[in-house]
């Protein structure tokens, strides 16, 4: 999710900024799976931005936090793409909201997400 952010303001979110941020050097399965998020919500971040968009009532994408977009981009690029269960990725959302965003995100996190796994499970 840190690396999913940093790219909010420019950065290329590598890992190396992992290292950096919690001094952790990934092994190679925690590496290649970072890269592929990391890059796949990049290469999608349209996508997933519109997928989000369209569950928003009374937001933009413009007037949420960057924490929470960037929880919500990694989310939906797990369920859509990635292959990770939906409830694994909620409930990973959440837990990641919780502990970089604030409370009251949580909830919006989780309807959002709710809402997003059934139109995805709907086209499936």
């Amino acid at each position: 999710m840190q690396l999913v952010f940093e790219q909010l303001f420019g950065g290329e979110g590598e890992t190396e900024t992992l290292v950096d941020l919690i001094d952790y050097e990934p092994v190679d399965n925690d590496r290649q799976y970072i890269d592929m998020v990391v890059s796949g919500v990049k290469e999608h971040a349209a996508d997933l931005d519109s997928e989000i968009a369209a569950c928003l009532r009374g937001w933009t994408i413009a007037r949420l936090s960057r924490v929470d977009l960037a929880i919500l981009r990694l989310s939906v690029f797990e369920m859509k793409y990635a292959g990770l269960p939906v409830a694994v990725s909620i409930n990973e959302a959440v837990e990641l909201t919780r502990k970089y965003s604030n409370e009251n995100s949580c909830s919006f996190v989780n309807g959002v997400l709710g809402t997003i796994s059934r139109k995805l499970a709907a086209k499936a």
